[in-house]
């Protein structure tokens, strides 16, 4: 009897931590890096189409209308709105697109479709497709710095040797 419940009981302990979401034991917790940081490490290697006159005037994945004379493309490995440059492995020339739609059929086996003036200036539309070498470009917004400085003259000082006055023009 005593044998019986010992294994049910062991059963019953194991059972449970096996079953258990967590891990019992401490373990340090990673931070989770934001998709967007992951993406702008992302290099690809693969196969570009494009598309043109077709699908002219269609609403893409973003809502604004396809224009096949604009430097676009579309793709399923980069979040809409991502500037990447696109180099054609066979010539070396390259161009800068922005991902505005979703495509190609992942059963195709292809990583990007390239507007019709994206894929003129890489110099493949004859052959439809082409290897090329795939890689986001790092957007860097720069502004002005306002500077609202006010000159203090050090001659100015009062009798005290504390009070100084600004002046309205840069010395």
């Amino acid at each position: 009897m005593q044998t019986k419940l010992r294994i049910t009981a062991m059963f019953i302990v194991v059972h449970a931590l096996c079953i258990s979401p967590r891990p019992t034991f401490a373990a340090p917790i990673k931070a989770k890096v934001p998709n967007s940081a992951k993406s702008l490490r992302m290099n690809l290697v693969g196969t570009a189409s494009w598309y043109g006159k077709r699908h002219q005037g269609r609403k893409m994945a973003n809502g604004k209308r396809f224009d096949s004379h604009k430097l676009t493309a579309a793709s399923w490995y980069f979040p809409l709105g991502t500037t990447i440059r696109v180099v054609n492995v066979k010539n070396g020339e390259s161009v800068v697109v922005t991902i505005t739609d979703r495509g190609p059929n992942r059963r195709l086996h292809r990583l990007i479709d390239l507007s019709q003036a994206a894929a003129e200036r890489l110099d493949y539309v004859g052959q439809g497709l082409t290897p090329v070498f795939l890689y986001p470009v790092v957007s860097v917004e720069t502004r002005p710095a306002l500077l609202d400085v006010h000159l203090v003259a050090p001659n100015l000082l009062g009798a005290a040797g504390t009070e100084a006055t600004t002046l309205s023009t840069p010395m």
